[in-house]
């Protein structure tokens, strides 16, 4: 795995319907393929092995990040925001962002926090809500916020974090590993197929934006690629810290995570058995998940066209839709080699 690959998409700004950044990341690390994006930011990225004339096999992660959006600037120069994905407004204060404006400039701002000084024991205990949570850019009044910083209604906010790895323990931190690491899995997937040759299908690389917000960009991907097969990598929600290990199903260092169900979709059997039987041949780490909640792009994909057999192949991630994350580099790996094996062994009939 190229970690320069995943620090960049990892540092990336890029919250839905703004991943302008992140698409540029992609387009510097895969000259190699045929890549066109669209008017929504979605990215297609073909091998140049591709016919046109065999089954087609989608690629599928999401550019976007849960953010926030300047919804207004106050007379005393704080910024109040609208949510962009999934956010517990817990976890929201006393971290700093950035503001990018009009002009792509990025501006540090504290999402602001009452000292416990001020505040009385009721406030203390009451639950937070988002719309009263406002951001600090450091200046008192709001001619400055729009004279200094050029910052605007509309302009997008996103968490202000840098990636490092630790060689010693493996393990990758950073922000948006939900889904930028999904993002490199894909790119290193074409990398590797690419190295194969002619293959008995065509693949695309469609990743899509707007995920966080509703699935909106896979809605248009699925429509363009018209797949056969798709599979979909996510950085999946870690739950290796609340759960023993029997019930755990998404735990740091124990493989990819092939997910049965979610609230979006119910998989196909036959395509998880087929993946499963490879990575057992191959001793390919990967853990089952049947999820109650939270859904992927497999939603949009799987009902697309006549419908569409989908694998969800997840990395753990811990503390997604929150500004920092750790994952493990050995599970990214597990994850891109169980995909290349399932699309250098897949046959166009069950």
């Amino acid at each position: 795995m190229d970690l320069k690959l995943i620090e960049s998409l990892s540092n990336s700004f890029g919250p839905s319907g703004f991943e302008d950044d992140v698409v540029s990341v992609v387009r510097s690390y895969t000259s190699e393929f045929n890549v066109v994006e669209d008017e929504m930011n979605n990215v297609y990225i073909s091998l140049k092995s591709n016919t046109g004339n065999r089954p087609m096999v989608m690629l599928d992660a999401h550019l976007d990040e849960v953010g926030f959006m300047v919804q207004s600037i106050l007379s005393n120069g704080l910024i109040a925001m609208a949510t962009l994905g999934g956010w517990v407004p817990s976890n929201i204060p006393a971290h700093t962002v950035h503001i990018k404006n009009a002009t792509g400039k990025l501006i540090k701002g504290i999402i602001a926090s009452k000292p416990p000084h001020f505040m009385s024991e009721k406030e203390k205990s009451a639950p937070l809500d988002v719309e009263q949570l406002l951001i600090d850019v450091g200046v008192t009044s709001r001619s400055e916020v729009i004279d200094y910083f050029g910052i605007q209604v509309g302009d997008p906010i996103a968490p202000d974090v840098n990636f490092s790895y630790n060689a010693d323990t493996g393990i990758l931190f950073g922000k948006a590993f939900d889904n930028r690491v999904g993002c490199a899995a894909v790119i290193e997937t074409l990398k590797r197929l690419s190295a194969h040759g002619d293959l008995n299908f065509d693949v695309i690389g469609a990743l899509a934006s707007q995920e966080e917000v509703g699935t909106r960009g896979a809605h248009v991907t699925s429509q363009v690629v018209k797949p056969d097969y798709a599979i979909v990598f996510e950085g999946s929600p870690a739950d290796d810290l609340y759960y023993d290990h029997f019930t755990s199903q998404c735990a740091l260092k124990k493989g990819t995570q092939i997910r049965h169900m979610d609230s979006s979709y119910v998989s196909h059997r036959k395509f998880i058995d087929f993946a499963k039987s490879l990575a057992d041949q191959d001793g390919i780490k990967y853990q089952s998940a049947v999820r109650r909640k939270g859904g992927t792009n497999a939603g949009r994909i799987h009902t697309a066209g006549k419908a569409v057999p989908v694998l969800v192949l997840g990395v753990p991630s811990r503390y997604v839709h929150t500004h920092y994350n750790f994952c493990a580099l050995e599970d990214i790996e597990s994850t891109v080699t169980l995909a290349e094996k399932v699309i250098l062994n897949l046959h166009h009939k069950w």
